[in-house]
């Protein structure tokens, strides 16, 4: 009897160690998550660091705009939205502490959960997470607005929903996504995708430009608006997350307003006349020379540098690919080299500006563009090497002038460049063998008035070379309507890069965007091997191998000759009342997004 109860036993214990041994092993849902490793928070704790969870409640902000707008829904193609719409009333189910490189905390999710290998995420919604018109949010408002974004949305929202093979309600509070492929970043990505109230859009069109505002759940309302003019949020009274761990010291302003002028020029006019309260001034010349008006002197207005640790991301003129014009990397290469970037910086800049060397320059995920590809880096790129134009793997420079007008070493290799893709001077101009001119549009938007002026000093260069540029201004809204639908040949584009890129960079440099209108591949961009490089980051469970792949997809960007790089700076350069205030432990990301307004407060 006792050895029967003894087998037992041995085989009760054997089926549980057995089946614990089978089972996938079950993650605990967690207050945060981050891309590599884990949150550097705990559940407990008080405030984000950057943060100051003593800041006063009250006052306003009010932020100049050049430019316009003319819709209140700022999720899909169509219209121009007022800034700050998104950011300031609508929230996200893990908000972003951007004192880290890539960790999400729960806002109106309290919790997240996933499995090791990523092939799932799981959110619990907070009990009390209400829209501003007092509804709670229900995980059927969550499975509606992934779907809607999706399906209807910017084009931005798509390659998530894509990769989505089952979405479900999981009891009373809960949802979860099942994923048809492997992308350690798509939890973090649906973390940070805007929670709107299904109930507002029953019966209307999603992808219709409206004026009347989303209803979200965020620390504000809009509370009126011109078209054009202005737009002035004020916090919600009853904001149901004010007590948050991860709000307390954010969003400390009772009104943010953004009035809108003709251009940039005008919106530094109504900084001085005292209409706006806070400015951030672009250029160094003028932040050197042009400080000096009374409220200055008086030390009404105060100025402050601020420093960050953020890539350099890509600003310039970028060459529409999708035009036979720009199709031939030598011709590129050629007008890379006209663009005479050391006489253009000392004439608006004093000279004092670093040029983007790479697009994730300033940082630890730059390459070593100048150097040979080697390590994982080389071993990444092989297989593409017929496909890789010249200098990616054997290193890349951009041109360096003598910073004389003249430029004639730069402008002789571009004669020569440009002779070997087929072009050649016929009385005065430069023709193909057809006898078509080289001439093109760079396409700018009214106020941009250091571009413009930057542009011009470009188009006199070019006709050095026989080259017929002009510059073209229109409104924001033509631009929009131009460049979402890439009707244009050159014009300035800027893309802000982060310490963790991932899923984004397809919407910047995936070929689905050569012929997809509303992407952020304004380039045109079709390369295979920047595809398998973001590939391989979204794949990436080792750091290290991580950022061989941003390294590798650094150097087929920079080496495609996609843009004329201008200047990054490591500062930003704020003037504001002496009223407002930040906090003296700034972010690893600066003067970014999630610092002003949302960490600023207001003090007499």
């Amino acid at each position: 009897m006792k050895q029967n109860i003894t087998s037992a036993l041995g085989a009760v214990w054997l089926t549980l160690i057995l089946g614990a041994v089978a089972a996938p092993l079950s993650a605990e849902p967690k207050h945060g998550i981050a891309m590599y490793g884990a949150p550097a928070l705990p559940p407990d704790f008080v405030s984000l660091p950057q943060a100051n969870p003593d800041a006063p409640k009250g006052g306003n902000i009010i932020f100049g705009e050049s430019g316009s707008f003319d819709s209140l829904n700022p999720f899909i193609v169509k219209g121009v939205p007022p800034a700050g719409l998104s950011a300031l009333t609508v929230e996200t189910l893990l908000g972003r502490s951007y004192d880290e490189a890539f960790t999400l905390y729960g806002l109106l999710a309290e919790s997240v959960d996933t499995d090791s290998d990523r092939s799932y995420v799981e959110f619990t919604l907070r009990e009390g997470a209400k829209f501003s018109d007092g509804a709670p949010v229900t995980p059927e408002d969550v499975l509606w607005s992934f779907e809607k974004l999706g399906t209807e949305g910017s084009p931005r929202y798509a390659g998530a929903w894509k990769k989505i093979a089952k979405a479900e309600q999981i009891g009373s509070r809960g949802v979860r996504f099942t994923f048809t492929a492997i992308d350690r970043e798509l939890p973090l990505i649906l973390g940070l995708r805007p929670i709107l109230q299904k109930a507002q859009w029953q019966g209307k069109d999603f992808t219709a430009s409206t004026l009347e505002a989303p209803i979200g759940s965020g620390p504000y309302v809009v509370e009126s608006f011109e078209p054009g003019k202005f737009i002035a949020y004020k916090k919600n009274p009853n904001w149901w997350g004010a007590d948050l761990a991860f709000n307390r010291g954010q969003h400390n302003l009772d009104e943010v307003r953004y009035e809108y002028f003709g251009d940039g020029g005008v919106v530094f006019e109504a900084f001085k006349a005292g209409v706006i309260t806070s400015y951030r001034e672009a250029n160094p010349a003028k932040w050197a020379s042009s400080y000096d008006f009374p409220s200055i002197a008086a030390g009404d207005v105060v100025k402050s540098e601020i420093a960050h640790q953020r890539p350099s991301g890509i600003d310039g003129f970028v060459f529409n690919t999708r035009k036979p014009l720009f199709a031939d990397w030598r011709v590129r290469e050629a007008l890379i080299d006209a663009f005479n970037f050391e006489l253009i910086n000392q004439t608006l800049n004093g000279g004092v500006m670093p040029r983007i060397q790479s697009y994730y320059s300033n940082s630890e995920l730059g390459a070593a563009i100048a150097d040979p590809a080697s390590g994982k880096e080389l071993a990444l790129l092989a297989p593409f090497k017929d496909q890789l134009l010249p200098g990616t793997l054997e290193g890349y420079s951009l041109p360096v002038s003598d910073g004389s007008e003249a430029n004639r070493a730069n402008l002789r290799k571009a004669t020569k460049l440009l002779e070997d893709a087929g072009w050649s001077v016929q009385d005065g101009s430069l023709r193909d063998a057809q006898g078509q001119d080289f001439a093109f549009e760079i396409l700018l938007q009214n106020g941009a008035d250091d571009t413009i002026a930057m542009a011009s000093i470009y188009v006199e260069a070019l006709k050095r070379l026989g080259i017929n540029a002009k510059v073209t201004t229109v409104d924001s809204a033509q631009y929009k309507e131009r460049t979402t639908n890439y009707d244009f040949d050159m014009t300035q584009y800027a893309r802000s890069l982060s310490l963790s890129p991932g899923n984004e960079q397809m919407l910047y440099w995936g070929s689905v965007g050569v012929t997809e209108p509303g992407t952020r591949n304004w380039a045109g961009i079709n390369s295979p091997a920047a595809e398998a490089m973001i590939q391989t980051m979204l794949t990436s469970t080792d750091r290290e191998d991580f950022v061989a792949a941003v390294h590798a997809l650094d150097r087929v960007l920079t080496a495609g000759r996609y843009v004329v790089p201008i200047w990054y700076s490591n500062v930003s350069r704020l003037a504001y009342v002496k009223q407002l205030h930040f906090p003296a432990s700034l972010p690893i990301y600066g003067d970014w997004l999630g610092f002003q307004p949302d960490l600023w407060w207001y003090q007499e």
